[in-house]
C-alpha cells in the first residue's frame, strides 16, 4: 500500500497539462476568430488596406501575454502575497491617471485607455481585476479572525471597493465594476465572511445596481432592449438582434470559417464583445459548445486547485486560485449571456479570446499564477525537496490564520 502511494506521488506531472491545453486552446481559437471577425473592419480602417492588421496586433499581445505569464510562473506564491498591496495600489493609481485629460484616451464617450504608442492602448481596469484577486485574497487572510465582524472585517474592504467603483463609473466602465465587485465578494465569501453580512451586501448591491441603471437613460435602454430587441432592431436592439441572427445562421456546424455575414459591418464590435456570435455563425453550435466546455473545464480546475491548496493549509493560494475561477467564470458567463440575449448588452470581452492587449496580458498573468499554485501543490504532494523553495513558506503563513479562526 505504501509502495503504491509513493508511486502515485512520484507519478504526478509538474503541471496540470489539461489546464494548459484548455487555456492554449482558447487563446488559439480566439486568435483565429479575431482574424476572421476583423478582416472587413481592418480593410476599411487601415491606411494600407491591410486585412491582417488586427491579427498581427492580437498575435503581438499573445506573445507579450505569454511572456509575462512565463515570468509570473517563476515567482513563488508567497512572494505574490507580499507584492499584492503594491500591485493593487499601482493599478488604483492607473485608474486615477486614466481620468486625467490629455493622458486618458476617450473613445465613444468613455475614457478607459492610456495610449502607449505603437503598443496600442493600456486599459487599467483589466489589470485591476487581476490586482483585486491578489489583494482581496491577502486581505481575507490577514483579517481572517475578523470575518464575522462588520467594522473590522467588512467595512475596510467596502471603502476600497467604493473608491474603485467611483473611479470605474467615472470612466465609465460599468462592466468592469460589476466583475471586480463580484471577484472581491466571491473571495470574501470563500474566505469566511459572515453569511448575514454577505446576504445583506448582495441585497444592497442589487438595489445599487438598479439605481445606477435607472439613473442612466443609456443603461436603462440597454436593459429594456434586451427583453425584446426586435421592438427596435435599428436602435437599442441593433447589436443583440444581429447577434441572434448570427447564431441562428450558424445552426449545428456553422456556415464555414471566414464566411460570416454579420461581421461585414452588421455586428458592431464583432472581434471584441461579440466574438462568440461570429464563432456561432461560422462554427455553429459545435463551435460554441466547444468554447463553453473549455471555459467550464478551466473554471472547474481553478476551483479544484484552490480546494487542494486549502486542504494543505495554503489559504492565500487557495483564495487566489478560486478568485481566478470566479473571474474567468463570471466574465465569460456575462459575455456569453449578452451574446445569447440572456443578459443586457454590456461591454465585456470574452476572456482569452477577444481582441485586446490589456485583457489578454491580465488573463495570462492570472492563469500563470494558477499554474504556479498547482505546481507548488504537486511539489508538496510529491514531498519534493524543491517544495521548500516553491511554496512551503505559504504553509507557515497560514498558521496564524488558522489560530485566528480558532480564537
Amino acid at each position: 500500500m505504501f509502495h503504491n502511494a509513493a508511486l502515485k506521488r512520484t507519478a504526478l506531472t509538474p503541471y496540470d497539462w489539461g489546464l494548459v491545453f484548455a487555456a492554449l486552446a482558447l487563446l488559439m481559437i480566439g486568435l483565429v476568430m479575431v482574424y476572421s471577425a476583423s478582416i472587413a473592419t481592418a480593410e476599411a480602417r487601415s491606411a494600407a488596406n491591410q486585412s491582417a492588421f488586427y491579427l498581427i496586433r492580437h498575435a503581438m499581445y499573445l506573445v507579450i501575454g505569454l511572456g509575462a505569464g512565463y515570468a509570473a510562473l517563476q515567482i513563488p506564491v508567497d512572494t505574490w502575497q507580499k507584492l499584492a498591496p503594491v500591485v493593487f495600489v499601482l493599478c488604483a493609481i492607473a485608474l486615477v491617471v486614466v481620468l486625467i485629460p490629455f493622458i486618458g484616451k476617450e473613445v465613444n464617450g468613455s475614457r478607459r485607455w492610456i495610449p502607449l504608442g505603437p503598443l496600442g492602448n493600456f486599459q487599467p481596469s483589466e489589470l485591476m481585476k487581476f490586482a483585486t484577486i491578489l489583494y482581496a485574497a491577502d486581505y481575507t487572510v490577514r483579517k481572517a479572525a475578523y470575518m464575522q465582524s462588520l467594522k473590522k472585517g467588512f467595512l475596510p474592504m467596502l471603502v476600497v471597493m467604493l473608491f474603485l467603483g467611483a473611479m470605474l463609473l467615472l470612466e465609465p466602465d460599468f462592466g468592469a465594476f460589476v466583475v471586480i465587485v463580484l471577484i472581491a465578494l466571491g473571495i470574501l465569501f470563500l474566505g469566511g465572511l459572515n453569511a448575514k453580512l454577505f446576504v445583506g451586501l448582495i441585497v444592497l448591491l442589487a438595489i445599487g445596481f438598479v439605481l445606477l441603471v435607472v439613473a442612466s437613460p443609456y443603461r436603462l435602454a440597454r436593459v429594456t432592449s434586451y427583453l425584446n430587441p426586435w421592438a427596435d432592431p435599428y436602435g437599442a436592439g441593433y447589436q443583440l438582434s444581429h447577434a441572434l441572427i448570427a447564431f441562428g445562421s450558424g445552426e449545428l456546424t456553422g456556415v464555414g470559417l471566414g464566411d460570416s455575414v454579420r461581421k461585414l459591418f452588421y455586428l458592431p464590435e464583432a472581434y471584441t464583445d461579440f466574438l462568440l456570435a461570429v464563432t456561432g455563425e461560422e462554427l455553429g453550435l459545435i463551435g460554441v459548445m466547444t468554447v463553453i466546455g473549455l471555459f467550464a473545464w478551466l473554471t472547474w480546475r481553478a476551483f479544484s486547485i484552490g480546494w487542494q491548496a486549502g486542504l494543505m493549509g495554503r489559504n492565500y493560494a487557495a483564495l487566489v486560485a478560486q478568485g481566478v475561477g470566479v473571474w474567468m467564470g463570471v466574465q465569460s458567463l456575462i459575455n456569453m449571456g449578452v451574446n445569447l440575449g440572456l443578459l443586457p448588452t454590456k461591454g465585456l470581452t470574452l476572456p482569452l479570446m477577444s481582441y485586446g492587449g490589456s485583457g489578454i496580458i491580465a488573463n495570462c498573468l492570472a492563469l500563470a499564477i494558477l499554474l504556479r499554485i498547482d505546481f507548488e501543490n504537486r511539489c508538496m504532494m510529491r514531498g519534493s525537496a524543491g517544495a521548500g523553495v516553491n511554496g512551503s513558506a505559504a504553509l507557515r503563513t497560514r498558521q496564524p490564520v488558522a489560530e485566528g479562526r480558532r480564537g
